[in-house]
């Protein structure tokens, strides 16, 4: 059932994967899904990591539009369109890390197994 609760933070790192390995940031692309398995790990201090990281994702998002949208301005060419689809991946990116808020979720990471 936790699985289920995490979908929205697997999405944003697949997501950030994809961003990364279109901009041919390869490493980025491969840290982006290999912290996926830190998910597996029932210490205190993952849900923290990851409500940091997705934060630094939804910047980079932020980053992302700002770019863009800068250079399809610089070009004449619409960008509305462009700023509500990467406002709203950078807003969900970053609402993302709410699923550890969860009590149920935060009990499975609270309980560490010796």
């Amino acid at each position: 059932m936790n699985a289920i609760k995490l979908i929205p933070v697997i999405l944003s790192f697949l997501l950030l994967g994809a961003h990364f390995y279109r901009a041919g940031l390869v490493p980025l692309t491969v840290l982006s899904v290999a912290v996926l398995l830190l998910l597996f790990v029932r210490k205190s201090w993952v849900p923290r990591l990851f409500q940091v990281l997705l934060l630094a994702g939804a910047l980079e998002w932020l980053r992302a539009l700002y770019f863009f949208a800068a250079m399809r301005i610089a070009w004449g060419q619409p960008w509305t369109r462009l700023a509500i689809i990467l406002g709203t991946v950078a807003l969900l990116t970053a609402l993302s890390g709410l699923v550890f808020n969860n009590r149920k979720l935060g009990h499975y990471y609270e309980a560490e197994k010796h």
